[in-house]
């Protein structure tokens, strides 16, 4: 008996141990504790996989954890954005997104998620896209492109990254307000689209910045104008709007996180994220892919900001319906 006795007083007094540790000492690691990653649905090379690897590489500093990208292309970009809305809500897997996965993906694509399943966390860049064009069709300016497109309805093609992702919404808006008829084929990414203008596979492309200028590096590609209300300081091209009134489509990225992560967890990557963007490397490398880094005010006024640009991207799928080939 006396063994028995023995151990029971053991157990007795580790579990007396245990329960006079002081409060926290045996709670959850902190925040973070182990790598995270970084999911993006487009392929590498282009705009978004630009702006996520400059992110990812200085919130891991940030964080003192890795980052791991992974790209996850495929259907306008909704395959990676599942991944990222099924994932854990810990704070581990984050979303690199944009206007899309805020409205126009549930119009164009059978997902399983909606806009509610992400929470938005911090907005990272905003730039223009640059409309581009085969240089063997003559076009000089959006006026050029205009006249063509009005002339020959439907007989000139613009590439996209994929329906219903940023650089083919740019394209439906040139076609409701220009009043012309293009003629849409979808890729699987930018840098695919716009090297199909170049090879003359296609006519014109509204490219994200890094793709466009890949491309017009190579001397077969022209560009007509970029896409954003205002003239951009870092692309040296007029505005679509100087000759399409009312013409104003920015393309921007942000973080997203599962619905249901932790305020706490939340908190943490908003502030990391805002302190990462204001590190000088960071802008600097943003710049090199035409990105200027626009970090929001708090945690609600980018998820404010997000959802009115889901909203204004959803009007553009549901038009793009119409006009989709």
């Amino acid at each position: 008996m006396k063994p028995a006795i023995a151990a029971c007083g053991a157990l007795f007094a580790a579990v007396a141990s245990f329960s006079a540790m002081p409060d926290g000492a045996h709670a959850a690691a902190p925040y973070p504790s182990k790598p995270l990653t970084l999911v993006i649905g487009f392929p590498p090379g282009g705009g978004a996989d630009q702006v996520g690897r400059v992110y990812a590489n200085a919130l891991a500093r940030q964080l003192r954890q890795p980052v791991v990208v992974e790209n996850r292309p495929g259907a306008g970009s909704t395959i990676g954005a599942s991944l990222a809305a099924r994932a854990a809500a810990d704070g581990y897997t984050l979303y690199l997104g944009n206007s899309s996965v805020m409205g126009s993906d549930s119009a164009l694509y059978k997902v399983d998620y909606t806009p509610d399943d992400f929470v938005p966390v911090a907005q990272l860049t905003t730039g223009p896209m640059v409309l581009i064009a085969n240089a063997k069709l003559g076009l000089k300016s959006v006026q050029d492109l205009i006249d063509r497109a009005k002339r020959k309805p439907g007989a000139i093609n613009v590439a996209s990254s994929g329906n219903g992702v940023i650089t083919h919404l740019a394209a439906v808006e040139f076609m409701t307000l220009a009043g012309v008829k293009l003629m849409h084929i979808p890729f699987k990414g930018g840098a695919a689209a716009a090297q199909s203008v170049a090879a003359g596979d296609t006519d014109i492309s509204f490219a994200t910045a890094p793709s466009a200028k890949a491309a017009i590096d190579t001397g077969k590609v022209v560009a007509l104008a970029v896409t954003s209300g205002q003239p951009s300081r870092l692309l040296p091209y007029p505005t679509i709007g100087q000759t399409v009134p009312g013409y104003d489509v920015s393309n921007w990225w942000g973080v997203f996180a599962p619905k249901g992560t932790p305020q706490e967890v939340l908190d943490a990557l908003f502030k990391a994220s805002n302190d990462v963007l204001a590190l000088a490397d960071v802008q600097q490398g943003m710049a090199a892919g035409y990105e200027e880094v626009t970090p929001s005010a708090s945690l609600d006024a980018f998820g404010a900001f997000a959802r009115k640009e889901g909203g204004k991207g959803l009007r553009l799928a549901r038009e793009s319906l119409d006009t989709a080939n």
